[in-house]
């Protein structure tokens, strides 16, 4: 009697991975539209050549590499990086084809992955290629996300426009 009392009882509680649910999906929903607004300012502030705004989201230990040059190691060196090939490459322009936000089940990590056209000139001659463009966010202590590390990588070599 008594188990059929408390079967009863549990029968008419909610099941708690039911309520979980929703929140969680919308905590992931919150942390890919931000990540994807973050990189989109990212992608911005490089298309205008604007340092600050290509740079805001990068942690003070950030990695970055690129095929066919060496790793740079923190927010200034990527700052530094920037700078030079927005002097080198005014026409420097990056298009975006597609892109997913992966976030971990702990909801303070996420990796952005997306393909981008990235188009420049050469000598006066529009070229454009695909990359690859990896990003590493964390939630940091204080609540910003922020980018810890970054790959871009090319598909291929660079074709007449």
């Amino acid at each position: 009697m008594t188990q059929r009392m408390l079967l009863a009882v549990f029968a008419g509680l909610p099941f708690p991975a039911a309520q979980a649910s929703p929140p969680a999906a919308s905590a992931h929903a919150a942390i890919v539209a931000r990540i994807e607004a973050d990189v989109a300012e990212m992608v911005a502030g490089i298309n205008a050549k604007d340092i600050g705004k290509a740079t805001k989201f990068d942690a003070p230990d950030l990695v970055s590499m690129e095929s066919m040059r060496e790793p740079s190691v923190g927010a200034a060196a990527d700052r530094k990086g920037l700078s030079m090939a927005f002097k080198y490459a005014p026409q420097w322009h990056l298009r975006l084809i597609d892109q997913a936000v992966d976030v971990a089940r702990s909801g303070e990590m996420a990796v952005y992955r997306s393909t981008y056209h990235e188009d420049s000139q050469r000598n006066g001659v529009a070229y454009t290629h695909k990359v690859n463009f990896l990003v590493g966010f964390r939630r940091d202590a204080d609540g910003t996300w922020r980018a810890h590390w970054s790959i871009v990588c090319a598909q291929s070599p660079s074709q007449k426009a």
